[in-house]
């Protein structure tokens, strides 16, 4: 009887094998880093169906062919239709948003977006950006990463090319997320609540529950996000 189980067992990871195969040949060549979340919960399903056929006695071969085959055709249909009715991509797919303009975070759009602060950090730090002020136009890709594209002064051509001397780099502090002090990086850098007083008025904010993101860096001084932002 165990011997037949795993004949069964075996015949069913083969077959789920080449349909898995097949679908993905079917739904194109679309990589890792392009799948979008609705791709992504495509294919935690499709896995777990495979798995409940390959574990599961009562559910035949018949059945997981056909739940697949269904759950295939339901994400190709969507495909096409993204496709040929661009209307509907937004829907289904999701836009690129703006995040960030000339270094100024849009709050608005990372609360639609379901991100903070800290996520939206980790996602520039793996574009090699570790400023916001170093950011023209950072735009929030339906596939959760981020495009960036920095300001002129931080563009190639390095220092490298053009055969200039070196200069110390600095990591920025945070000191503000959403109209909350830091106080931890702000002392730890040397400042006091005074001094961020002084830093908040120059910059034209008369304190911190204005302020949605900033951060100090060395050399280049306080960088400012407001809450509030215009784009007129």
């Amino acid at each position: 009887m165990e011997e037949i189980d795993m004949s069964l067992m075996a015949v069913k990871i083969l077959v789920g094998f080449f349909t898995l195969f097949l679908m993905t040949k079917l739904l194109g060549k679309t990589s890792i880093n392009q799948l979008t979340p609705f791709h992504f919960i495509f294919a935690l399903v499709l896995g777990e169906l495979l798995g409940n056929s390959i574990y599961e006695d009562k559910i035949k071969l018949v059945h997981f062919l056909f739940a697949a085959g269904l759950w295939t055709s339901c994400l190709w249909g969507v495909e096409r239709l993204t496709q040929r009715k661009k209307s509907t991509r937004a829907f289904w797919i999701g836009n690129p948003d703006i995040v960030i303009r000339d270094g100024i975070i849009d709050r608005n759009v990372l609360l639609k977006n379901k991100l903070d602060v800290n996520q939206l950090l980790s996602l520039l730090r793996q574009s090699d950006v570790f400023s916001v002020r170093e950011v023209k136009y950072g735009i929030l890709e339906p596939n959760g990463t981020i495009s960036v594209l920095r300001k002129s002064m931080y563009q190639k051509p390095n220092k490298l090319d053009l055969n200039l001397p070196q200069s110390p780099v600095n990591l920025p502090i945070t000191l503000i997320i959403d109209g909350e002090v830091l106080w931890d990086n702000l002392q730890q850098r040397g400042f006091d609540q005074l001094w961020l007083k002084n830093q908040l008025r120059t910059h034209g904010f008369d304190d911190e529950k204005g302020v949605f993101y900033a951060e100090w860096r060395d050399g280049e001084g306080i960088h400012i996000s407001p809450k509030i932002i215009s784009h007129d």
